[in-house]
């Protein structure tokens, strides 16, 4: 490894440390939204009210000084609210494109199954392609551009459940469950003692990785080795998925796809050049959870993404 890439590994690293002062005991979370940002891939969180899932955004955006955007997604929203759109100049007598809250780094889309297919799709190219066409013309996005989306796990009425091809287009689903006791208590007691959430320099978070860290830790995560045996280890397990009973659409090429670079930036992040199978057990759950839809009358028994990937896990062969 070169001095730049562990460089790189202390920014990310350091980056780990800063947000734990924001928000405690979603470790989880922090470690597949580094692993994302590695991949330049997308992030869907699934969490009740109340998990800290804007501040874990706020607090990532902060510690790397990226420029952050917030979208609340509602029933009226409407693509060009998001995108961008074109408004008359009077002056000039002419059309001008006016960017939309999409042209930053971070783009928090909160509760995006609040808002109709139409406007959800609108972040489909963006999330795809990093650009916005409009009038024909491309807008390109800013570099690093990454979409956090969030949507509550329990609440369904005046809802819109995203569709495969859009939630196929996130690298990782995390979750943020409710904290523990222990964790719970430290929050409550952080806050009595005068934590803000909106004065993150008052809580000490401070910049520690720059734009220049993670393009030098994605140079680096592109060149650690996977092998064939790896690959092929992936693809069985994305294979197996569509052969459970209990699923009615399994993992696709893109998602065994997404498995691999998510493996391969986990790897970097635990300071090894090679991808080992625990590497891939490791970021399954995040990386395929989403790209498997149950049959309704499995999910009626009891049956759940997470447990066909748990299944495929525990069956499929693991290669020596």
């Amino acid at each position: 490894m070169s001095t730049d890439a562990d460089n790189a590994r202390a920014a990310l690293v350091a980056l780990r440390t800063e947000l734990a002062k924001a928000v405690v005991g979603q470790d989880a979370a922090v470690s597949g939204l580094l692993v994302a940002l590695l991949c330049r891939g997308h992030v869907l969180i699934e969490g009740v009210p109340g998990v800290a899932k804007t501040l874990l955004v706020r607090t990532l955006a902060a510690a790397l000084d990226l420029e952050t955007a917030r979208v609340q997604f509602t029933p009226d929203l409407m693509p060009g609210d998001v995108t961008g759109s074109l408004v008359y100049d009077a002056k000039k007598a002419e059309f001008s494109f006016r960017e939309g809250p999409i042209f930053t780094n971070l783009l928090l889309a909160d509760e995006i199954n609040r808002t109709p297919p139409k406007t959800q799709s609108s972040l489909l190219e963006a999330m795809e392609e990093r650009q916005v066409s409009v009038d024909g013309q491309a807008q390109m996005l800013p570099n690093p551009f990454m979409v956090i989306a969030t949507q509550n796990p329990v609440e369904y009425e005046g809802t819109y459940p995203l569709p495969e091809a859009q939630l196929d287009r996130f690298l990782l689903k995390l979750t943020m469950p409710l904290p523990s006791r222990d964790d719970e208590v430290a929050i409550v007691s952080r806050h009595m003692a005068g934590f803000d959430p909106r004065d993150l320099d008052g809580a000490g978070v401070r910049r520690v990785a720059s734009v220049d860290d993670l393009h030098a830790a994605r140079k680096s995560v592109a060149q650690v080795q996977i092998s064939e045996e790896i690959v092929t280890y992936a693809v069985d397990l994305c294979r197996a998925t569509r052969e459970s009973p209990a699923v009615q659409l399994g993992v696709s090429p893109r998602g065994a796809t997404a498995l691999m670079h998510a493996a391969r930036a986990w790897s970097w992040l635990t300071g090894r050049d090679y991808v080992t199978p625990d590497d891939v057990k490791a970021i399954a759950r995040p990386a395929l959870r989403h790209r498997i839809e149950l049959r309704p009358e499995a999910e009626l028994e009891g049956a759940t993404a997470d447990g066909v990937v748990d299944h495929v896990l525990n069956t499929v062969p693991v290669p020596r």
